[in-house]
């Protein structure tokens, strides 16, 4: 293993076989020379990585419950921005709050929007493997309708979930920070640059990360590199960003979407939704309408996506 890229993070960690959290932590850790603090709320991250007496990280780090990540990072800010005037603050540490979808989408939201609005300097990062994967497989706001999951399963009469995944980037959009973007750990090299650019942003910046998971999604551990990039070449999860012409974030006009990888031919959702257990059931013929719905909602979100970053 690059030795630049365990400096920070160590290996010897508990992740599942196949999990991309580490990479992800390791790619957004190495987009920065300067000294970090990191911030993580509850969720597969903190306990794989901090299993008593041991921890993998080599950097300050805080954990915090499921719901004040955001929180936490804001009060950091506020700590330095203090010893800074009074003369006691040497050189700024960069602040970087790691959670889950569950911790994001839901349980922290509040927190995660306060210290947006207040324009805290932090960087935060969710990774989402579109469920409550600490605690078992549970449906978050994060997983996609029509998927089987602990608290939504599949049966003869039920499609799984019947709800539709929360649209976090509009909603983080809607706070009007300088710069968010939505990436996947299938794509690395797209991943460090946005993690830049999240870094070098004055004030709050946010990283949507997709983390495809082995159990939630039920497919062979090998594999989650290939339904990374399946996500994106479906348009299941396009990677783009969204920052403030000008450096303003006073939004409307001022907002300028980017997309940053436009698959050569859109591959049927079908590609991505076979082989994962969690789908396994939508191709039995009585539920063929339900993935006709997917694709459709998969072609209006992309079609929005393009005609906003025409703007």
């Amino acid at each position: 293993m690059n030795k630049k890229l365990t400096q920070k993070f160590a290996p010897g960690h508990s992740t599942c076989a196949g999990c991309g959290i580490p990479a992800i932590v390791r790619t957004v850790l190495d987009a920065t020379n300067d000294p970090v603090v990191v911030v993580n709320g509850t969720g597969c991250l903190e306990v794989t990585s901090t299993l008593y007496p041991y921890t993998s990280w080599k950097v300050p780090y805080i954990h915090n419950a499921f719901e004040n990540a955001a929180a936490t990072a804001a009060g950091i800010d506020a700590a330095q921005k203090v010893l800074e005037k009074k003369g006691r603050g040497g050189k700024k540490a960069k602040i970087i709050a790691f959670a889950g979808d569950g911790g994001t989408y839901d349980i922290g939201l509040q927190s995660l929007s306060g210290a947006l609005e207040r324009g805290h300097n932090f960087l935060y990062v969710c990774y989402d493997n579109q469920g409550y994967m600490n605690t078992g497989g549970q449906r978050s706001s994060a997983s996609p309708y029509g998927a089987s999951t602990e608290t939504t399963p599949s049966s003869g009469k039920d499609i799984g979930n019947e709800l539709y995944r929360k649209d976090l980037m509009q909603i983080v959009e809607a706070h009007h920070i300088k710069y968010l973007a939505q990436a996947n750990v299938a794509y690395i090299e797209d991943l460090k640059m946005k993690a830049k650019k999240g870094l070098e942003t004055e004030g709050p910046s946010f990283l949507l990360v997709l983390q495809p998971c082995t159990n939630l999604w039920k497919y062979p551990t090998s594999l989650y590199v290939h339904y990374g990039k399946s996500a994106t070449e479906t348009n299941f999860w396009p990677l783009y960003e969204i920052s403030a012409k000008g450096g303003s974030a006073s939004g409307g006009e001022n907002v300028k979407y980017k997309i940053n990888y436009t698959p050569k031919e859109r591959k049927p959702i079908e590609e991505f939704l076979k082989g994962q257990g969690r789908f396994k059931h939508l191709f039995k013929p009585h539920n063929k309408k339900v993935i006709e719905k997917m694709q459709k909602m998969v072609d209006e979100k992309w079609e929005e996506l393009i005609k906003r970053s025409k703007n």
